[in-house]
């Protein structure tokens, strides 16, 4: 492997699982390039003040503080990270929200969530699902824990812009927006698609409602 591809796969491998002294730059890096995808999943979700939600996946932590916002004083925030880093990183930024109970940080992934049925109201994962191998059993898990006509939200990198970066032949899946589409569907879940002109990368939001 050249030095060339050896940084390209070890960028990958900090996007998907973002860890020590690198990590910590890769989380400001996620916050800063996920932004407005991250903010647009949460307005698609229809946080209902005093809700229970949950972010998946929530790297640099950027969707919690407006996850927090929107359930307010009364709701619960879920943050569910597979990067024992980030979830350290949450736990020494958010230490009232965690006393206080209005935020739970666990670890989990996405097809092994540590949510209880039908348990949140609303749900968002955001340019998370290029990494995991089973997206079926990914979007069952996330219909399992969102409550019938509650909403969950994947936001992913239109698959097209996506393959012309560099190190996405790294360790991501990149699949057709219609595949994840047909996957929601096949978990019971009716779904709504949205794209987004975000740059560098335009991102499309698929906002699903568990029947």
């Amino acid at each position: 492997m050249s030095v060339r591809e050896r940084l390209l796969s070890t960028l990958a491998s900090q996007l998907g699982n973002p860890h020590g002294v690198l990590g910590k730059g890769v989380a400001l890096l996620l916050n800063r390039g996920n932004k407005t995808a991250i903010a647009s999943a949460v307005e698609a979700a229809a946080v209902p003040p005093g809700g229970n939600a949950a972010d998946i996946g929530f790297g640099g932590g950027a969707g919690l503080s407006l996850l927090l916002e929107r359930v307010g004083a009364d709701g619960v925030v879920h943050g569910v990270e597979i990067s024992a880093d980030m979830l350290a990183r949450a736990r020494s930024g958010y230490p009232r929200d965690i006393g206080s109970g209005r935020l739970r940080l666990a670890e989990g992934s996405l097809t092994a969530l540590p949510l209880a049925d039908d348990s949140i109201d609303v749900a968002i994962t955001v340019n998370t699902v290029y990494f995991v191998p089973d997206l079926a059993a990914a979007c069952a898990e996330l219909a399992r824990v969102v409550r019938p006509g509650g909403r969950l939200v994947i936001g992913i990198g239109d698959p097209d812009a996506m393959a012309k970066l560099p190190f996405t032949s790294y360790g991501f899946t990149l699949r057709p927006v219609p595949d994840v589409i047909a996957a929601l569907e096949q978990a019971g879940c009716t779904v709504e698609h949205q794209r987004l002109s975000t740059r560098p990368i335009p991102h499309h939001l698929l906002a699903a409602t568990p029947r």
